[in-house]
């Protein structure tokens, strides 16, 4: 098995990227709206992906955070709030945004299950600072590190009820970069003693399954290495101050804050001690060299790949009826405490 997760050209599998998939076993798959047209296609596609891989589990994920971030979108699918509106409830009522923002990523999940997918990249546990750049900013669940924690929580348990598994993300905390990590590196100069903050709901939640790492410079914790790329930052701070024991993958390994070949970006990734690196754009020249760079999947990653999937196998959907009930729930919820989505 390659440890990497691909994306995809288009809707349907290319015969090239049906022989190459065969070959290279990924860990796992992640689409993107260019991949989904409809559930039944999406159902189609995915149920390609398993059968190749032969394994009922295989990982396949998707951005469906809601707001700005949102793959599959209306009509086909509903339309989502960005997971800030929870934050704005918490404000007023504690408990309901709790419920609320379950509800909310119950319903998602749902909308993943009936397409065939069983990961979504939410929930974020970033921590939203003052003065930062907005590729965060209402995607956020907050500024206060404890409450994203139990927002956090509250998201990865709804994407739970709907059979799907979460990713905690961006560790080791995005939310005071002040550079979009897509375009350019952010440098994070805060001190040991700020960045607690920042960690805080990484190690609240430090018992979820699976963890996407951020392409941003902490200068008190490595002034050379991105957290991605940092074997002190993987080792010393998730793995160890925080105690995050689940499967790390790569934020995208070709967003711009990196630097040199894709297959070199990711061995660095690996040897630094990500379990799995992410190449979203379905480029076939990056992802071949990203196999032949990478070699198998090491011990440690394949057995936290497994725990994080187990139980996910994709069955048949009936959950269209509890997909109402969820989303009637949230804006009840919202309407209630005058909270606009």
């Amino acid at each position: 098995m390659t440890p990497a997760i691909f994306g995809l050209s288009g809707t349907v599998l290319t015969g090239d990227e049906r022989a190459f998939f065969r070959d290279a076993d990924p860990a796992g798959y992640i689409l993107f709206a260019r991949n989904c047209e409809n559930a039944a296609q999406m159902r189609a596609l995915t149920d390609e992906l398993r059968a190749i891989a032969g394994r009922a589990n295989l990982l396949i994920t998707v951005d469906q955070e809601g707001g700005r971030v949102a793959r599959m979108k209306p009509p086909v699918w509903p339309k989502y709030p960005p997971q800030g509106v929870f934050d704005r409830l918490y404000d007023i009522a504690p408990i309901s945004a709790i419920e609320a923002a379950q509800v909310n990523a119950e319903a998602i999940g749902l909308d993943l299950a009936e397409a065939g997918l069983n990961c979504d990249a939410l929930p974020l546990l970033d921590v939203r600072c003052a003065g930062a750049h907005d590729v965060i900013g209402d995607r956020a669940l907050g500024h206060d590190p404890m409450r994203v924690a139990a927002l956090g929580r509250a998201v990865l348990e709804g994407l739970e009820a709907a059979g799907v598994a979460g990713i905690v993300k961006h560790i080791p905390g995005h939310g005071r970069a002040c550079a979009d990590s897509h375009k350019e590196m952010p440098v994070v100069t805060a001190t040991e003693a700020e960045l607690e903050q920042d960690i805080a709901p990484f190690h609240a939640l430090r018992d979820a399954a699976m963890g996407m790492s951020a392409h941003v410079k902490y200068t008190a914790w490595d002034a050379e290495n991105p957290a991605t790329q940092s074997a002190r930052i993987i080792g010393d701070i998730i793995r160890g101050r925080i105690g995050f024991d689940g499967l790390l993958m790569s934020d995208d390994i070709d967003m711009e804050a990196l630097s040199g070949s894709i297959a070199d970006r990711s061995v660095r990734a690996l040897q630094a001690g990500c379990d799995l690196v992410l190449n979203c754009w379905a480029k076939m020249p990056d992802m071949i060299a990203t196999v032949e760079a990478c070699g198998e999947i090491a011990p440690d990653a394949r057995r936290r790949l497994d725990a994080a999937m187990a139980g996910k196998d994709v069955g048949p959907f009936g959950g269209a009826e509890r997909r109402a009930e969820c989303i009637a729930k949230r804006d009840a919820l919202l309407v209630a405490a005058g909270v606009e989505a």
